[in-house]
């Protein structure tokens, strides 16, 4: 055993230590060219401009006529404009007619602007052609897409420009479309669409790989016997990989036997850019996951460390580097409240590193205990309570409320929380109406 694995067991590290070392030890994943919907929650590591302007063409933002302006200035319902329909104009139309004095084109929206055409009234503006109502016209057009519709008369005037989308009013050619460091959602997606990308350079979703232990855990959905309890470790892990933006998968529930753990880490390392375990770290006789990952796992050295951390809850922590291709394994106890606050301390950023995120933490911000009684914690213990996070209505310090005790077993009262209350390790009482410093749970780090 080295010399600093010997003194990781023996000595209580910091919180702020123990995250240093973690995040000292990975780097963002190399970029890949995606096609779009594979592109989906990863970050952009390119600058994208727009290569021809959007829309790239002139075009109609209504079902209409499109018209010169001299044509129907001062036009009503008393002294309509009558015009001639020289033509249609259908979305994706090639061959335009031209408009000239007097004259006016059926046009569909989304339509190019027909060439003399410097405005769109609508339908609802008009007799809608031939003395039909703008319904029957609209439905003759697209019967009759080819031919005229006689001559239309138009109740009111329209400015040059009106009900008509301008070339490259939604974004210029040569202008920025996405930043560098862009998470790509949706509509970051659908504007990639617009601009003509079939694919763009991202850093691809961290793959992590959940692994709960104990013989105990049963997975939901199954009758429990006799001392036995339902496996929610390896279920909230995984949703909260997700939701920090990982292609996170749940692999069964391991028994406790140091040969059965080590082969189902080497069989997930295949898959995995980050592998994280609960339960099994902390000093029983059968913490598994200190007897199967403490010894070295392969020729390359790799190894987990285990430590204790000035923490509660989430005491002992077990960190490392394992397999050929070195894939952080994060080791957290197996208590259900300290195996999700361990989550969100230290995996969370992980996850949001691999992925090049400016920001890998959950936002900080400060609050007044609003409690009936004073907090206890205590001394030399970064303390983690979960909490009710009620912000000012005036933009000014916001309130937060404890939810639940201190135990690390309290699932029922961490599903109500938004937020945990940091208490740090040198104070041991919080009066009610003190400020306090607060993670904001369900908030990403560039929200803030």
């Amino acid at each position: 055993m080295s010399a600093r694995r010997c003194d990781a067991l023996s000595s209580t590290w910091s919180v702020d230590e123990h995250l240093a070392d973690v995040l000292g030890a990975v780097r963002p994943l190399e970029p890949l060219e995606l096609s779009l919907l594979d592109a989906h929650g990863c970050v952009l590591v390119e600058d994208v401009t727009v290569p021809t302007a959007l829309p790239p063409f002139d075009n109609s933002s209504m079902d209409g006529y499109a018209v010169r302006t001299a044509d129907v200035a001062g036009a009503s319902e008393e002294f309509p404009a009558v015009l001639t329909v020289v033509g249609d104009v259908a979305a994706g139309s090639g061959e335009l007619p031209e408009v000239g004095p007097g004259q006016a084109a059926r046009i569909m929206t989304g339509a190019p602007l027909p060439p003399g055409a410097q405005a769109v009234v609508p339908v609802e503006w008009t007799d809608g052609g031939k003395g039909a109502g703008p319904a029957a016209a609209m439905a003759a057009a697209s019967t009759d897409p080819s031919g005229a519709a006689g001559e239309v008369r138009v109740h009111r005037a329209a400015a040059e420009g009106r009900h008509v989308r301008r070339a490259g009013s939604d974004a210029a050619a040569g202008e920025l479309a996405l930043a560098a460091g862009t998470v790509l959602g949706p509509p970051q997606i659908g504007l990639l669409a617009a601009i003509g990308r079939g694919s763009v350079r991202v850093r691809p979703r961290p793959r992590v790989v959940v692994l709960s232990t104990g013989s105990e855990l049963v997975p939901p959905g199954e009758k429990l016997g006799p001392g036995q309890i339902h496996d929610s470790n390896s279920f909230v892990l995984t949703a909260a990989a997700r939701d920090a933006g990982a292609l996170a998968y749940r692999a069964s529930a391991v028994a406790d036997d140091a040969d059965s753990l080590r082969d189902a880490v080497e069989e997930q390392l295949v898959r995995a850019d980050v592998l994280v375990t609960s339960g099994g770290v902390s000093v029983g006789a059968y913490d598994v996951v200190k007897e199967a990952l403490g010894e070295r796992l392969d020729a390359d050295g790799g190894a987990v460390e285990f430590r204790r951390l000035a923490m509660q809850p989430g005491k002992p922590q077990g960190f490392g580097l394992v397999g050929p291709d070195r894939v952080p394994l994060l080791a957290l106890p197996g208590n259900p409240v300290s195996s999700y606050v361990s989550f969100e301390l230290f995996v969370r950023p992980v996850i949001r590193t691999l992925m090049g995120l400016p920001s890998v933490h959950r936002p900080k911000v400060r609050a007044r205990l609003a409690a009936e009684a004073p907090l206890t914690s205590p001394d030399g213990k970064r303390q983690f309570l979960r909490g009710r996070y009620e912000p000012s209505e005036g933009g000014g310090t916001g309130g937060v409320r404890p939810v639940g005790g201190a135990g690390s077993h309290l699932v029922a009262a961490l599903a109500q929380a938004d937020a945990l209350i940091v208490v740090p390790e040198s104070v041991t009482e919080v009066a009610p109406g003190e400020e306090l410093e607060v993670l904001l749970l369900g908030v990403d780090g560039s929200a803030v």
